[in-house]
This record gives C-alpha cells, sequence and structure tokens, in this order.
C-alpha cells in the first residue's frame, strides 16, 4: 500500500477558445468510481447543448483508469485528458472537457492540443495536495496528564479529532504512519507505560 500520493485540492474549471471552438474544463477531487460517473453525469447534463463531453478520471484504490473521446476522432480527446492527469502524478481525480464546436476543424494535433491545455489548465486552477497514510488513534489520559500528552501528540505531527472531557480525558487524534512508533515510544517512556495510545484504522489526510 502506497504511504502518499498526490491529488487536486478542490473543484474547479478553466476555459479555452481555439479558432471559435469553446473547450470547458472541469475537475472535482473523488475517490470512488461512483463519484466520478456521477460528476461526468451532472457536467453532461449542464452541458447538453455541447458537442462533445469528453472526460477522464483516475482512482488510486485497484489504480483503476478511465477516458473516452464522446464522438471526437479516437485519440483526440480522452487520451490527451488522462495524460494530463498522469503527468501530474495525480489520482482520485476526475475531469470532464467540454466543446462547444465553433465551426472550424482543429485537425488531429489541434485537438489534441485543445484537450490537453484545457485539462492542464484546469488541473493548475483546482491546485495539488499530498494526501498521508495515518493511523487514527484514540488514547485515554488524565485530567493532569492532559496538557504534556497534548504536546507529545504535537511534537509528532498528529492532529487530533476530537476530544472527550468526562471522567477522563479522551484524545481522537491522526498522525502519519511512520511517525506512530517514535510517538508510542515518548508517551511509553513519558508516562512509564501508564498511557495506551490504541490504533483505530488508517486513512489519507493531508497536512
Amino acid at each position: 500500500m502506497i504511504n502518499s500520493y498526490l491529488t487536486v485540492k478542490k473543484t474547479a474549471y478553466y476555459e479555452l477558445i481555439e479558432k471559435k471552438s469553446r473547450f470547458i474544463g472541469y475537475v472535482k477531487p473523488i475517490e470512488r468510481q461512483e463519484e466520478a460517473l456521477s460528476f461526468i453525469n451532472e457536467i453532461k447534463i449542464k452541458n447538453r447543448n455541447a458537442r462533445h463531453n469528453a472526460y477522464a478520471y483516475v482512482i488510486r484504490k485497484n489504480n483503476t483508469f478511465k477516458c473516452s473521446d464522446d464522438g471526437e476522432p479516437q485519440g483526440t480527446a480522452g487520451w490527451p485528458i488522462l495524460s494530463a492527469v498522469k503527468q501530474n502524478n495525480l489520482k482520485d481525480v476526475a475531469i470532464v472537457v467540454t466543446r462547444y464546436f465553433g465551426g472550424i476543424l482543429l485537425g488531429k494535433s489541434g485537438l489534441m492540443r485543445a484537450y490537453s491545455d484545457t485539462a492542464s489548465g484546469a488541473l493548475d486552477c483546482a491546485g495539488a495536495i499530498k494526501k498521508y497514510l495515518c493511523y487514527d488513534c484514540s488514547i485515554f489520559c488524565d485530567y493532569n496528564q492532559y496538557g504534556k500528552l497534548l504536546n507529545i501528540i504535537r511534537e509528532y505531527g498528529g492532529v487530533v479529532d476530537f476530544t472527550d472531557f468526562e471522567k477522563d480525558v479522551k484524545i481522537d487524534f491522526h498522525l502519519c504512519k511512520e511517525n506512530f512508533l517514535n510517538l508510542s515510544t515518548k508517551i511509553a517512556d513519558f508516562f512509564a507505560g501508564a498511557l495506551n495510545c490504541k490504533i483505530l484504522g488508517e486513512s489519507f489526510y493531508d497536512f
């Protein structure tokens, strides 16, 4: 399993005019194929009068990817869009490039360049973030241990997700998987083995 990957930061769009044809690139972060297909369908409905809605998506899980020319000459739309994603080493992303035909034929190379440039522009607008494989953790402590424990968690890059102040203090947090052993060792040494950090699962987070 990979420990980190790049994806887009947000939903975005970008427009390009090439010889009177209007190209609009829409990009969205996704995690499942169902999300990608829903997004593609949403853009197609929004641009139902467009000549083409070519698309591509790449999903980290199972290394799933797909592209479609949506009626453009084979290899002139879907593949350039997919290539823009792969050249940026991005995963969990879907892109649709809508084309409103302007009456002037662009030729194969012109189409490929227009779809590639539109996809790249949309990706630039969306921005990129790196996500890291983390452990979701939980730990209980006394009130007089809370301050120091919180400092240790933060010292090793942990991010607190939830704190419950009842009879004891319960801290739910996540941190990069590679930092867990050092954190556990530090907690065990400082509190003489009195505290136990429990791993609840694994998730990807950006910091």
